[in-house]
């Protein structure tokens, strides 16, 4: 019998390999306005579930394209689940710029167990657990240890429709002003696992779900990373509008950035 861990990488590898199978050939449609799903997203979801249901009957499974129904009853429940995004970074791939990935956490409650994400175009994976190692591909990862805004790296996730009213734009310019470069990369959960492994110093989203953050959430965790709400309360797994730094001392210029906005 596989482990937990080890079921989650084989059922997030057979999961990148469809979404490969199906990069550049993809059809598309629209949940709501810039909000997409693609055939690929179905694929992957449902070769995740069948692998992880099969091993585990007794866990619930909850993907992103899983009915509200569905996510609803795992939500109240609080019982171990499966929280799955098969495909996270919808737009990069059906564009196939080369930053998406396949996230798979097991949750009970507010807790995070563990948490695994994939990056099938460079064939990295990222994983850790509650009370074990952070790596990438079997190697430890750290986060960065960057304490001033100016000389982070920092990244941003938009809504879906946003528009130049928004407050998130305002955020995006005062971040902007003050860091040494921003990003937006277009994956909640690969960013997170850059913040993770040093890559980026300090990430925000208002508008992301819980399959998009919890692997990562995990992972950018037990690698160092300080998380809150954007308000600078504390982070809720089920309602993630995050904010995540690499050091405390950043954290609280980042939320003084966005406080003005």
């Amino acid at each position: 019998m596989q482990s937990p861990l080890e079921s989650a990488c084989d059922a997030a590898k057979s999961a990148g390999r469809i979404l490969l199978e199906y990069l550049g050939k993809v059809q598309v449609r629209e949940k709501g306005k810039s909000d997409l799903v693609t055939d690929a997203d179905i694929a992957a979801q449902r070769t995740i579930e069948q692998i992880l249901t099969s091993r585990f009957p007794q866990i619930a499974f909850m993907g992103e394209e899983s009915s509200l129904e569905v996510q609803a009853s795992v939500k109240a429940s609080g019982k171990m689940a499966w929280i799955v995004d098969p495909l996270d970074g919808t737009s990069n791939f059906v564009h196939r710029l080369p930053s998406f990935s396949v996230s798979i956490a097991l949750v009970e409650g507010d807790d995070v167990k563990l948490g695994v994400v994939y990056d099938p175009m460079a064939g990295s994976m990222y994983w850790a657990t509650e009370d074990g190692p952070v790596v990438r591909d079997g190697k430890p990862i750290r986060a960065s240890g960057c304490t001033r805004l100016d000389r982070a790296m920092t990244c941003c996730s938009f809504p879906p429709g946003v528009t130049r009213q928004d407050r998130a734009v305002q955020q995006f310019l005062c971040v902007l002003e003050n860091s040494q470069s921003l990003r937006r990369l277009g994956s909640a959960a690969l960013n997170l696992c850059y913040l993770a492994e040093g890559c980026l110093d300090s990430y925000w989203a208002s508008s992301v779900k819980v399959w998009d953050v919890a692997a990562g959430y995990l992972i950018a965790k037990r690698a160092g990373v300080q998380f809150s709400n954007v308000s600078g309360g504390a982070f809720e797994l089920w309602n993630p509008q995050l904010l995540a730094s690499a050091t405390p001392e950043l954290q609280a210029q980042m939320l003084d950035c966005l406080s003005k906005s």
